[in-house]
């Protein structure tokens, strides 16, 4: 796609090249805008954290038709195989409520459960295809697969493939991209913002008038001093599990502009990240670092000792916030164990051969393997967990089935089974962040709102940008689907205004 003319005026100015982003230029063209996008990375890193995601998309669905509606091919023997449930807007708005602990705004969190069908279904209109998610769902049995609800499908190619089916759509409606472009500061008149200040590549600075500007560019994840302000120490330690360009430039440029902080400014997305990862998400590779299956073992840290309940709740509702609590063991690491009736449960990713899992063929010699752990801390806390677990419950990985165990400190609660059949396996992991949870306030158009709730004149936000929705945690695929809606919305918003 050629650049556009570095100083040339548009209509609406996007500022980020994420599912945001791109979602906001390509609403704002619909409505007759014409519009440009800064991406601050290269053409090759190109799409944000949206590029390293498993394309996961959380929505309202009511049935099998709805999810045949999203993924017309589906045939007649995968349908025989898979029971997809549904997934109502009142459990959308309660699972919300419940892992942010009630701390979700309502205006944001309805806007995200009541467009989210319908946004996936406009994506589809700009060249998104979606598959049935398999990888978040429940393993087979006995050769019938049942979907959790939430995330029904991920859009086809993962991320990447969401990625470059979107930016051809800006292609094909002669929006203008340029790469390695990084806003600096927003341009500002007594009539509100005007345009920002652009550094290219080469050096070259220049501004673009424009009197809608739309900040999609992410949070602070990848900035190491940001994180450690906002979120405390230890978090400069984080591994990012995405891009490395979300440095806080379009938060900052909001705030300069007079925005208003809302959210949890010390909250992230992190979860358990294999413990030699690269520092960033890297796209040759795609996501092998992943280490969400702990529901079918345990966790221990440094000191031989489990410290979270692993079977709380669904995967999805969980492991965006245990990134946090492996961060606060000694060392920020920790080892997640199995045994060989549990590792076929395993996804691929715990297979990849850059960072592989410690193994033995007896608890006693995994002990001796484990650098760092107190072994004899070790074998009590696995043999306190077997003695726990209810063997009168039948272990069911296709649902919350309620095998637990009893009298520990720390329970777990669901899919408890015991660690006994040889060989083992521990991989050890320590913590990425995702994406940051404090952001600016914005109201129901995506106007961004200064400290005493006026509208910023010419001013939308979307993706992470977006405070006050997120706090703790957040339910798995939510995150795509709230940048697609308020990326919509920015669009449409500022289309409107320009």
């Amino acid at each position: 796609m050629a650049p556009a003319l570095s100083g040339t005026p548009v209509d609406v100015l996007v500022i980020g090249g994420g599912i945001a982003g791109l979602s906001a230029a390509l609403a704002a063209r619909e409505a007759g805008a014409s519009v440009r996008l800064l991406e601050r990375a290269p053409r090759a890193e190109r799409g944000g954290n949206t590029r390293f995601s498993n394309g996961a998309l959380r929505a309202v669905y009511r049935g099998v038709d709805d999810v045949r509606r999203l993924i017309p091919g589906l045939d007649a023997d995968t349908l025989a195989r898979t029971d997809f449930g549904t997934y109502l807007p009142e459990r959308y708005r309660a699972d919300i409520a419940r892992v942010t602990e009630g701390r979700a705004d309502p205006m944001l969190a309805n806007i995200v459960v009541d467009e989210s069908y319908d946004v996936l279904c406009w994506l589809m209109t700009h060249g998104v295809r979606y598959e049935p998610l398999w990888s978040a769902q429940a393993p087979p049995v006995n050769g019938h697969v049942t979907f959790y609800g939430g995330s029904a499908v991920e859009a086809r190619g993962l991320g990447a493939g969401l990625v470059d089916a979107l930016y051809a759509a800006l292609e094909a409606r002669g929006i203008g991209v340029d790469y390695g472009a990084r806003a600096t500061a927003l341009v500002r008149d007594g009539r509100g913002v005007r345009g920002a200040s652009v550094r290219a590549h080469d050096g070259e600075a220049f501004e673009v008038a424009a009197p809608a500007v739309v900040l999609a560019s992410g949070g602070f994840e990848s900035d190491v001093a940001w994180r450690t302000r906002y979120l405390g120490p230890g978090w400069d330690l984080a591994t990012v599990r995405g891009t490395r360009f979300n440095t806080g430039d379009g938060l900052q440029m909001a705030l300069d502009a007079g925005a208003q902080p809302y959210g949890q400014w010390s909250g992230a997305h992190a979860a358990s990240w294999a413990r030699h990862a690269p520092p960033y998400g890297d796209v040759t590779i795609g996501e092998k670092f992943k280490r969400d299956d702990f529901m079918h073992g345990i966790f221990v840290n440094a000191n031989g000792l489990r410290f979270v309940d692993e079977g709380a709740d669904l995967r999805a509702l969980t492991y965006a916030k245990y990134g946090r609590v492996v961060m606060e063991q000694p060392g920020s690491v920790a080892w997640q164990i199995f045994d060989a009736k549990t590792m076929p449960l395993l996804s691929d990713d715990y297979r990849n051969p850059s960072v592989p899992p410690i193994r033995a063929d007896s608890l006693e010699q995994l002990a001796e393997r484990l650098d760092g752990v107190n072994g004899p801390a070790f074998l009590a806390t696995v043999r306190a967990y077997n003695a726990a677990v209810r063997d009168d419950v039948p272990h069911d990985p296709s649902r919350k089935d309620g095998r637990g165990t009893t009298g520990l400190a720390i329970p777990k609660s669901n899919w408890a089974t015991t660690i006994d059949r040889p060989p083992f396996e521990a991989h050890p992991v320590s913590f990425g962040i995702t994406f940051t949870f404090g952001g600016v306030r914005v109201d129901a158009a995506a106007r961004v709102l200064d400290a005493e709730g006026a509208v910023i004149p010419g001013l939308f936000a979307a993706g992470e940008m977006v405070g006050g929705l997120f706090y703790f945690n957040y339910p798995g695929g939510s995150g795509l689907v709230s940048a697609a809606v308020f990326g919509r919305l920015a669009g449409r918003s500022s289309g409107r205004h320009a």
